[in-house]
């Protein structure tokens, strides 16, 4: 269950961070930054990071301390948030016509 929590809170801060009105003056547009903030698997990954790092002050994910669970959960983190990024947006299940 531990993992799930993990999941859902990672693509939950991803989809704040790249597209949450409280961050539209802030977040970069142009250049290398501006593409990172365009990128659920390259912020997912940053997300996972700094959700492990915080693990120790939350219930609902408990993880050893590890650089190898510090990679791993970034990986975790990152390829969840883009898939879950690709089949859910704003208006339910994306299904693209051909």
């Amino acid at each position: 269950m531990q993992l799930i929590y993990f999941v859902l809170s990672a693509y939950g801060l991803t989809q704040i961070l790249i597209y949450g009105k409280i961050f539209e003056n802030i977040r970069p547009t142009q250049g290398k930054i501006g593409e990172f903030f365009r990128c659920p698997m390259c912020v997912g990954f940053w997300v996972g990071m700094f959700l492990f790092g915080i693990n120790e002050f939350t219930e609902l994910f408990t993880f050893k301390y590890s650089i190898a669970n510090l990679f791993i959960l970034g990986w975790l983190s990152s390829g969840t948030s883009y898939v879950l990024n690709m089949i859910f947006g704003d208006n339910g299940i994306k299904i693209q016509k051909e």
